[in-house]
């Protein structure tokens, strides 16, 4: 019998439906489809489609050859639709600018990148700007002055939520070189009352003083991010936390922080439900007098602490209030103990969506199946350290408690050296109920090794093409489980 859709081929299918499959693809492969026929090109310029648009190629954007085509696609192609749009600074002029407010009304989301920056372009004659961001993202160079780029749009930008600056952290030399201040934070916090997010990464000249002045002035503070700043060490924060009364996400990986500036805080008194503490060298003594006084903490990340020890998860258990608690990181805290680890679990365990035991040598997949029935809510695990074991890891009885215990995962890291990892013949069983159980599973991280690409295959078979990573090239974190999250992504 003939097949009553033996004759339809893409061609017949309506527009809205050629719309939506568009809208999968990325902006340079729906150029690329403008090049087949007239009715695609239509579709593939229409709008709708480039609402969210990206003009830096070296981060998966679009590559625009010249001002003057940049100009076009505002005019034409972007229009009232744009509501998102990152760019490179030989595209940061003022004309840009100019056009992007007259003709993109609805532009709330900016990324704007210097930081390849050697000198700017000129704007003194900058007159317009556009006036209804809510998310800025500026990643800084680390000679250049924004001072007069920034005094002109100070007046264009009292309506911004979201803030981002972002620093050069991760492409400084191991030389101390003099440092800039390359934007003024005391001037910037006086245009921007209305911040709820403030995302400073990564920046060498950010101290506690400026942690002060945007407390000074943003009231409805609710997340605040100093990652990577190594010169906060904590002395404001005290007064960030009388001033802020609704601040509830602190991030402060990496920082410098004083123990005695952090037990200085009325932690009694702050509204705090999401801490990061990681690498910071903070003391015993502090960490019990900090996670004892935390009224209602429900996202904890302080790995890579040598303070925290079994004394400190057992005066947090007895003398402090972890029963909120969804996601903890203890990444590299050598000085835990399992048995401690395990009584932790065991008491709250099932009501965490997140927990990162990786980097701790003494932790193998025997504390893991021993709670894995604890874990069953858990969506986040990262487990195993890329040090080399005395002990094989026994990974298909691992793969199999995990897909039968905790059906709700959605990301999953084991960074066991491949060395490690010891698996049978029968491996594909444990993946097959792995996948078919964990059916919300999004990413699966592995190192590089044959156990790697058994999985891979076996996932790329059922047309699960993305969910198998290396952890070359991914890593999974907690961080998915924060309130702001979605507020936090920069690239």
């Amino acid at each position: 019998m003939r097949s009553p859709f033996a004759n339809t081929t893409i061609e017949k299918l309506p527009d809205k439906v050629l719309m939506h499959i568009f809208s999968y693809l990325t902006h340079r492969e729906i150029c690329r489809m403008a090049r087949v026929c007239r009715k695609w090109r239509l579709i593939a310029y229409d709008t709708r489609l480039w609402k969210s648009v990206s003009l830096r190629p070296e981060i998966s954007g679009l590559h625009v050859g010249s001002l003057e085509a940049l100009l076009a696609l505002i005019s034409i192609r972007f229009g009232p639709s744009l509501r998102y749009i990152e760019l490179p600074i030989e595209l940061i002029t003022h004309t840009v600018l100019h056009e992007l407010s007259n003709k993109c009304p609805n532009l709330t989301h900016m990324l704007l990148d210097f930081s390849t920056a050697m000198q700017l372009h000129d704007f003194s004659e900058m007159q317009a700007f556009p006036t209804k961001l809510k998310y800025m993202c500026i990643c800084l160079s680390e000679v250049i002055f924004m001072e007069g780029f920034m005094r002109k749009i100070y007046n264009f930008i009292n309506g911004l939520e979201i803030l981002h600056l972002i620093g050069t952290y991760e492409k400084v030399e191991e030389e101390e070189e003099e440092i800039y201040e390359v934007i003024n934070v005391h001037k910037l916090k006086s245009a921007t009352p209305n911040l709820r997010v403030i995302n400073l990464y990564g920046i060498n000249f950010i101290d506690d003083s400026h942690i002060d002045a945007f407390s000074s002035n943003c009231i409805q503070l609710e997340c605040l991010a100093v990652n990577f700043c190594n010169k906060v060490t904590g002395s404001t924060l005290k007064t960030l936390f009388q001033r802020s009364r609704r601040l509830k996400c602190l991030l402060m990986n990496q920082t410098s922080l004083i123990s005695e500036h952090v037990m200085a805080v009325e932690w009694e008194k702050v509204s705090l439900q999401e801490l990061d503490i990681t690498a910071t060298d903070l003391s015993t003594e502090c960490l019990v007098d900090l996670l004892t006084r935390i009224p209602n903490l429900r996202f904890l990340s302080a790995g890579q602490l040598n303070g925290f020890n079994d004394s400190v998860l057992k005066a947090w258990m007895e003398g402090g209030n972890p029963r909120n608690l969804i996601a903890l990181d203890l990444d590299s805290s050598d000085n835990l103990s399992d048995d401690a680890l395990y009584k932790f679990l065991s008491r709250h365990g099932q009501q965490l969506s997140g927990l990162v035991l990786s980097g701790m040598p003494h932790i193998t997949d025997q504390l893991w199946m021993s709670v894995m029935p604890i874990l069953n809510n858990a969506k986040i695990l990262v487990m195993g350290t890329a040090e080399r074991l005395g002990v094989n890891i026994h990974v298909d009885q691992l793969m199999d408690g995990i897909a039968n215990g905790i059906p709700r995962l959605e990301r999953l890291e084991l960074r066991w050296d491949p060395q490690n990892l010891r698996f049978s013949d029968k491996s594909q069983k444990a993946i097959d109920i792995l996948r078919v159980k964990c059916l919300k599973l999004r990413c699966l991280v592995l190192n590089d090794g044959r156990y790697y690409e058994i999985v891979k295959a076996n996932f790329e078979r059922a047309d699960r093409n993305t969910v198998v990573r290396t952890s070359t090239s991914s890593r999974v974190s907690n961080y998915y489980l924060l309130g702001n999250y979605k507020d936090l992504i920069f690239n």
